[in-house]
């Protein structure tokens, strides 16, 4: 069913467009109830970027042996997902019915934000294991860092994202994670 739902979203913002989508057109192409939809997703916008995004969480990155490494493909495959045109229409209106609605808000965060960290922390719980960092990071920071960079360039700033700035973008994470890492090691060492 949930296949059919997305599938039928991503018909739909293709046929139609996003603005003109409704719940009832996604319901009745996917052959469901508008129940089924609401139980999944709490706003049409939810819907749509999670049809538009594929997947609702990030593929398994093995590791690469690097902290910039495991950076760089983590970018990659979230630049893959969210660079879309439609994702790209999509995320301005699924922001600002989070920033209106404190139910949705908490479900993207419950959802989307805790896999996101989540594979932060693994990768950041591999570069301290490595001895490339000197101890942990809040995921969340770097979170922000890396994939809050690069929605800020494809939401916000509207710049045109290539490979070279997908890796920038990873180089300038992976120094910023470096250096808040070793900030807050001399911030715990006895003076």
């Amino acid at each position: 069913m949930d296949h059919r739902i997305l599938q039928a979203t991503r018909e739909l913002i293709d046929d139609i467009g996003y603005p003109a989508l409704t719940v009832d057109q996604v319901a009745a192409r996917a052959g469901v109830g508008k129940a089924a939809i609401h139980r999944r997703y709490a706003s049409k916008a939810e819907m749509a970027f999670v049809a538009t995004t594929d997947e609702r969480e990030l593929p398994a990155l093995t590791g690469t042996g690097s902290l910039y490494g495991d950076l760089l493909a983590l970018v990659r495959a979230f630049h893959r997902r969210v660079a879309t045109p439609a994702a790209r229409h999509l995320a301005p209106a699924l922001i600002s019915e989070i920033a209106a609605n404190p139910e949705l808000d908490r479900r993207f965060q419950e959802t989307f934000l805790v896999a996101e960290q989540a594979v932060f922390a693994d990768i950041i719980e591999r570069a301290v294991n490595r001895g490339e960092l000197v101890g942990p990071v809040d995921p969340a920071m770097a979170h922000l860092l890396l994939l809050g960079s690069l929605a800020s360039a494809l939401y916000i700033l509207n710049l045109p994202v290539d490979d070279a700035l997908v890796t920038d973008l990873a180089a300038a994470a992976a120094a910023g994670i470096t250096a808040l890492a070793a900030r807050h090691h001399s911030d715990l060492e006895p003076r």
